[in-house]
């Protein structure tokens, strides 16, 4: 049975209140924290802005946080494509020798910026945080609001291209963080709850990514969009509050575990950094294949919202 949760708008209340990843490092930081940390050595700011922004106003070379590396989502292997999947996480290798050349070495702090124009672009964000976790890089954080909020808040900015020496990164790939296609097939056997971060289009098959074989989503999954964790103002932030309203309306089940998935695996990250990194809650997984690696094959199952008896003919062609 499909199952949409809508998650209301919550007004944000004091900034960055939400569980950290480590007593030391919120998973959010503002404005404020970043200016007084730009002079140390151990911070590490790579700027994920990229054409996929939504409202993109800026780009690097025109303004930027001082200090920070260009790191863009779109012009950087973050991802790559796999089995013919896309949006796969890259070969460990790759992603360190990636990494290096931002300048960033174990021991650095690293801060992630996006645009914060949009929900899309804290998704970019988000999937970069989880790409660090997963390479078992603990000291990672996200400024929320991105370089609209730095702009906002009257900090300055510079701009022009930047060099950096090469860092030294060693990953520690965390295997359990990421869910396979094997692993949701065997979903109950497995204890999974599997969690549709998409908008509710996607969801309800309506709406159709164009490497995905066909509409619609994973038996059993429920719905809890990314989107709704991002207040949209002039400044787009994740928003904490809205973490606590979608758990508290009693949407997960007792003794499964949390697997958010999208239609490549960036979306997802939202909802994956919303349940682990705000919540708190141990052992959320993503699957990094997501819809384009599920519907890949005709005999992996499909759930659509039928709509009386012309929804069910479209869906089966007729």
């Amino acid at each position: 049975m499909l199952t949409r949760l809508s998650v209301p708008g919550v007004a944000l209340g004091a900034l960055i209140t939400a569980a950290p990843a480590l007593a030391s490092l919120p998973s959010l930081v503002d404005p404020a924290w970043l200016a007084d940390r730009l002079d140390q050595d151990d911070v590490a700011i790579l700027d994920v802005r990229s054409p996929i922004d939504d409202g993109n106003r800026v780009a690097f070379s025109e303004g930027h946080i001082p200090g920070a590396v260009d790191a863009g989502y779109t012009r950087h292997p973050w991802r790559a494509e796999q089995e013919d999947v896309t949006g796969q996480l890259p070969p460990v290798e790759q992603l360190e020798g990636l990494i290096e050349g931002f300048g960033v070495d174990n021991a650095d702090t690293v801060v992630i910026v996006p645009a914060g124009t949009g929900a899309t672009d804290f998704g970019s964000a988000a999937r970069v945080y989880w790409t660090f976790k997963a390479l078992g890089h603990e000291q990672v954080t996200i400024l929320n609001g991105g370089y609209q909020g730095w702009l906002e808040a009257g900090h300055g900015t510079a701009d022009g291209t930047v060099s950096v020496a090469p860092g030294e990164f060693n990953a520690d790939l965390q295997t359990d963080m990421i869910v396979t296609t094997a692993d949701v097939e065997q979903a109950d056997d497995r204890g999974l709850q599997l969690i549709d971060a998409r908008p509710a289009e996607f969801f309800e098959g309506d709406r159709q990514h164009p490497g995905a074989r066909v509409a619609g989503t994973i038996p059993g999954a429920i719905n809890l969009a990314h989107k709704d964790f991002i207040r949209q103002e002039e400044v787009w932030r994740f928003d904490p509050a809205s973490v606590n309203s979608a758990i508290d309306a009693g949407t997960l089940a007792e003794g499964r575990r949390p697997v958010s998935f999208c239609n490549t695996g960036h979306w997802a990250t939202t909802t994956w950094f919303a349940l682990s990194e705000v919540r708190g809650i141990d052992d959320v997984g993503l699957y990094d294949g997501s819809m384009v690696a599920w519907t890949a094959s005709e005999s992996r199952p499909v759930d659509v919202a039928k709509r009386g008896l012309a929804r069910i003919l479209e869906f089966f062609g007729g």
